[in-house]
This record gives structure tokens, C-alpha cells and sequence, in this order.
């Protein structure tokens, strides 16, 4: 690697480690060290680390780590976290909230509630942060991000600070089509004036719906596989259900038995475990089907 350890160091001090394990790091807890993990104190520090390393190293940004799967062996890139201090949310007016990147969606559900403003009660079902939120479009209950999005305010890997609004990003399922060499810093979302009480028992609604049908407080990933847009009228759910003998596994990696779109780390599972029940999960689908599935979690290799 042509850059030096030692300049990085005296630089950033103790924000930078290297060859840092990475199974703590996620929902899943697998995943073996990163060559280089930076995390970003301040948005100043964030441009100069950039501008330091270039366009030389692959680049991953890691947020809640809630649907991500980590190579057991060695990433060799960058993985950037971002601090605290991108974990600030505020009023702009009485109708758009400004949140950082790093601020959970639960938080930013809860901040609309306490601010009463509908249209963020979805976010309280969608584990992870504002930033991965709008690299996927996540959404749930038929809601997505794309719905309340104004604007982001993004980095690219040159250190130049952007805004793009909503309006110019090109959203799809579980997909905002933005450059994976961008950084979210923050975000302005719109919502509309609703009681606190009515928001409050909205949330209650939707949280009892996910507990009856998804699994919890367990090492899974969320959901794993997209629907299939187009191709089939089912849910994938359905898809995997009457394709796949639901009591595969390898190693420690199996299929919830709660849902079968999630997966399970039921104690020591390896990325390899996980990967293969991904591959097995898809085969088994497409030769049963025809249906072609894709993972909406990321994979890190």
C-alpha cells in the first residue's frame, strides 16, 4: 500500500486502526478485519482524510451495520464509520427535520413524534441509519425513503461537498442509484403536521406488526432478499417458502422460522456459512420458479 501508516497516525491519531476486526461491527457478527478503519470525527477531518487517501483504496461506509454480511478474511480497502458527530437531528421549520447521517431512523421516527410530524412512523420498524436508509431506499408498511427525502448532502471520495435533491436521484425498490464513492453527511426530510398521540399509536401499530411476522433481538440481518418487481406477483417470502426445505443450513447459518426472507446466525456462523445459504436460497428459487432474487443485503468481500 503506497500510503504510510505512520503519516495516518500522526494525522488522525487514535480515529485510525488498522487491521480492525469487523464482527462486532454488524447485526449478523461475522466478518473477519478491515486493512484500514477510519472513523470520521468531524466533516473538516473527513475531507482531509479523503484527500489523503485518494482514489486509491475501495471505500466502504459502514452505518448500523444492519444488513451487511463481512468477509471472514481481510477487506482490503477502507472502511469509514461515521462519528457522533454526524448523529445530530433538528427543525429546520415546522415541517422539515434535518438529521445526520448517523442518526438512527428509530431516533428520527421518534424526534417527527415529539415534533408532530407524520409520515416518519415506518422508520421506527427499519433497524439502522439515515445514511444506509437512503443508499437502499429502505422502506416498509409501503413506505420508503424517496417518500420524505427533500434533499442529501453527500461527499465524494475527492473531498467535495454536494447537495443533491431528492427530485434528481433516481430512486427505485431498495435503490437510490447514487454512486457507492459518495458519503451521506445529512439529509432534510418533510413531513406534515399530525397529533403526537395519533403518531404514537400509529408506531405501536406497526412495531406489534413486525414482532408477530419478524424475527428479533436475534444475529440476523433484516430482510435478505428483494422482491421480485415484475417478475412475480408473489413476495419473495412466498417464493423461498415453497422452494426451499426451510430447515437448510450450514454451519450455524439457517433460515428464521419466523420469516423466511431472514437469516440466522445461531451462534457461530462463518461468512462462508452465510454466503452458501444465500447461493442455496437462490438456486433453489430460480430452478423451482423461474424467479431470478436478489440480495438486498450488502455484501462485503
Amino acid at each position: 500500500m503506497s500510503i504510510n501508516q505512520d503519516d495516518l497516525l500522526i494525522e488522525f491519531n487514535e480515529n485510525i486502526k488498522f487491521n480492525y476486526n469487523l464482527k462486532k461491527k454488524n447485526w449478523f457478527n461475522i466478518g473477519g478485519n478491515t486493512k484500514i478503519f477510519y472513523q470520521a470525527e468531524n466533516l473538516k477531518e473527513l475531507i482531509r482524510f479523503l484527500k489523503i487517501i485518494g482514489n486509491e483504496e475501495r471505500l466502504f461506509v459502514l452505518g448500523g451495520g444492519s444488513n451487511t454480511l463481512i468477509t471472514d478474511k481481510t477487506y482490503d480497502g477502507v472502511v469509514v464509520k461515521l462519528s457522533k458527530n454526524f448523529n445530530n437531528i433538528s427543525l429546520l421549520s415546522e415541517d422539515i427535520i434535518i438529521a445526520g447521517s448517523a442518526v438512527s431512523d428509530k431516533s428520527l421516527s421518534e424526534f417527527a413524534m415529539d415534533n408532530s410530524l407524520g409520515g416518519f412512523e415506518f422508520l421506527s420498524c427499519i433497524p439502522g441509519t439515515i445514511g444506509g436508509g437512503i443508499r437502499m431506499n429502505a422502506g416498509c408498511f409501503d413506505r420508503e425513503f424517496k417518500d420524505i427525502l427533500i434533499s442529501v448532502q453527500a461527499i465524494s471520495k475527492s473531498g467535495q461537498v454536494i447537495t443533491i435533491p431528492a427530485k434528481e436521484i433516481n430512486f427505485k425498490y431498495r435503490d437510490s442509484g447514487l454512486s457507492n464513492d459518495l458519503i451521506f453527511l445529512s439529509a432534510s426530510f418533510k413531513g406534515f403536521k399530525k397529533k403526537s398521540n395519533l403518531i404514537k399509536n400509529e408506531i405501536i401499530k406497526l412495531k406489534e406488526k413486525k414482532e408477530k411476522s419478524q424475527p428479533t433481538r436475534i444475529k440476523t440481518s433484516g430482510s435478505t432478499f428483494r422482491n421480485p418487481l415484475g417478475q412475480s406477483n408473489k413476495k419473495v417470502w412466498q417464493l423461498i417458502k415453497e422452494s426451499v426445505p426451510l430447515q437448510k443450513s450450514f454451519g450455524d447459518a439457517c433460515i428464521s422460522e419466523k420469516h423466511c426472507n431472514f437469516f440466522v446466525n445461531k451462534g457461530n456462523a462463518k461468512f462462508d456459512d452465510m454466503k452458501k445459504l444465500i447461493e442455496f436460497v437462490s438456486e433453489s428459487v430460480l430452478k423451482k420458479t423461474g424467479v431470478k432474487i436478489e440480495t438486498e443485503i450488502k455484501i462485503l468481500e
